[in-house]
């Protein structure tokens, strides 16, 4: 299984940069995992164009197998336990790649939330897209050690 994450973003910033290749690495342990980027769009205060724009350029990083998981506000809130379940449902099945994907200042279109295998919440707070990854990199990174049996911190 491989770990993908997907994501709208328009730059980096070092100190988010910084927090992420420390989970990577951390990740990299278990599984091998990758992050793709999309560049976001304006179209001015057309944000439904803008939103489905997104949504085609993260729909193209997508393969048909491919467990989606669409991180978005109004998905359902999950705690640790049940992102581990979720990653080791995956294993099981043996899904080739899990494929999180987070959205763009104006969230994701429903066309994109129609393709996710499952819609999470990482937090009742709306995340920037740094937060939402550094988030979402710890949670895969506790998950697999959840499922290792291996000491958090180690």
């Amino acid at each position: 299984m491989r770990v993908v994450v997907g994501r709208v973003a328009k730059g980096r910033t070092a100190w988010a940069d910084q927090a992420a290749e420390h989970y990577l690495g951390r990740i990299k342990r278990f599984v091998p995992v990758e992050e793709l980027s999309v560049r976001p769009v304006d179209f001015g205060d057309d944000r439904e164009r803008a939103r489905r724009e997104e949504a085609r350029r993260l729909g193209a990083l997508l393969k048909p197998a491919d467990h989606v998981v669409v991180l978005d506000e109004r998905g359902e809130a999950v705690d640790t336990r049940e992102f581990k379940r979720l990653l080791e449902a995956c294993q099981y099945r043996s899904v080739q790649r899990v494929v999180f994907l987070i959205g763009g200042a104006h969230g994701h279109h429903p066309s994109l939330r129609d393709r996710a295998d499952r819609l999470c919440c990482l937090s009742p707070l709306v995340l920037n897209h740094q937060l939402a990854r550094l988030v979402l990199l710890e949670q895969v990174y506790r998950a697999f050690t959840l499922m290792r049996g291996v000491p958090y911190h180690h």
